[in-house]
């Protein structure tokens, strides 16, 4: 056994989750999870650090402290639950909480530099479990001019690629990702960020039923999708990119969704919420047109539970098969965390963590860095 811990927390902001997985060259096997919520007062803050605002500096500082504090408490919990101790474990992969993504600069300075931030202090990790951590996978693929995102295509490429199928892994997170498998070759795997996954759902949920998000889709599935609406959001230039592209909450948010509804008769909440389901289904959908004999489609991520949302999308591929990732023995909800926890592996084992022909990056690089629990 050589077991390995992955920690994530996506863009939803919905908690931490971590991942025992046994991992050798030949395989990957999910173990055991554990999952612990954001303190209310740090989620507040995650949330302020997503925009610009004052004393940004001091906050993220000491948020950047409280997520690996959250994030050691998770693994702790895990190795208590499995009876295991830090000497169990290889490396903790750990992928902290992205608060900024602008791979191609900033608005405000669109010409200069760009960056991902992730904070979560791995060093702080490392102190409270006892493991060795990898951790900051996305800014050496940023370093070597990509887009730092998604970085799980290689993993889905080791663990769901199968000769002679052409399969679409999508990861349903509060952004989406497409990841295209042609069979095993590694040379035509392609990935991109589709759009909003669950963010714009949750938030308009929060924002109108005091629920961090729509069980199962229910109450989208009781509105109608309001067509003007749909083909405006459906109109943002973003979608007409073609890879590789990423994106994030700096971008989709309430603020560019009320920035439509300003310009639209009024609408039902109950049909907003239809409709901006109906957006994430549509962008997942044409992606995959777009893509030549995509005969599978596998979906991971909160995304996976939103049956409503999945109809949607076998609606719209009816000549592909739409399953979550438990079909193919993994749990939707396991399959970040496990792929984080692959890239540690990946790291000690010296194998490059990032595809090119996805991120855009240079080459094929090892991705992380280490820290030493002693």
């Amino acid at each position: 056994m050589a077991y390995f811990i992955g920690v994530m927390s996506g863009t939803s902001m919905d908690g931490v989750d971590a991942i025992l997985a046994d991992i050798t060259e030949q395989s990957t096997a999910p173990v055991a999870a554990t999952h612990i919520a954001y303190p209310p007062a740090l989620l507040k803050t995650l949330h302020q650090l997503c925009d610009a605002g004052a004393d940004e500096l001091n906050l993220m500082g000491q948020a950047d402290r409280m997520v690996a504090m959250t994030f050691a408490d998770a693994v702790n919990q895990l190795l208590l639950e499995q009876h295991l101790s830090p000497a169990d474990i290889m490396a903790i992969g750990s992928h902290g909480q992205t608060i900024r993504h602008y791979p191609d600069g900033p608005p405000s300075a669109p010409d200069g530099p760009g960056f991902t931030l992730q904070i979560g202090d791995p060093h702080t990790i490392a102190a409270l479990t006892g493991i060795d951590v990898v951790a900051d996978f996305r800014r050496k693929d940023i370093a070597f001019s990509g887009q730092g995102a998604p970085l799980v295509p290689a993993f889905h490429a080791a663990q769901f690629a199968s000769e002679g199928r052409h399969r679409a892994i999508v990861n349903i997170g509060g952004f989406a990702n497409i990841t295209v498998l042609h069979g095993t070759d590694r040379n035509l795997i392609r990935g991109f960020d589709t759009g909003p996954g669950n963010v714009l759902m949750d938030a308009w949920c929060l924002k109108h039923r005091n629920q961090p998000f729509d069980e199962s889709g229910n109450w989208a599935g009781q509105g109608e999708t309001n067509k003007p609406l749909l083909d405006a959001l459906l109109a943002d230039p973003y979608f007409s990119q073609t890879g590789p592209k990423s994106t994030g909450r700096e971008y989709f948010n309430l603020k560019w969704l009320n920035a439509h509804l300003a310009a639209l008769p009024p609408i039902k909440p109950v049909d907003v919420q239809a409709t901006i389901l109906a957006l994430t289904a549509t962008t997942i959908a044409d992606a995959i047109k777009n893509l030549a004999s995509i005969q599978e489609c596998y979906v991971c991520g909160g995304g996976a539970y939103n049956q409503t949302l999945m109809n949607h999308l076998a609606d719209q591929l009816p000549d592909v098969k739409v399953a979550a990732t438990s079909s193919l023995k993994l749990t939707p909800q396991w399959v970040e965390g496990v792929a984080f926890a692959w890239l540690a592996w990946a790291y000690l084992h010296q194998v490059p963590g990032n595809v090119p022909s996805v991120t855009g990056a240079e080459r094929a690089v090892v991705l992380g860095s280490f820290i030493p629990a002693g």
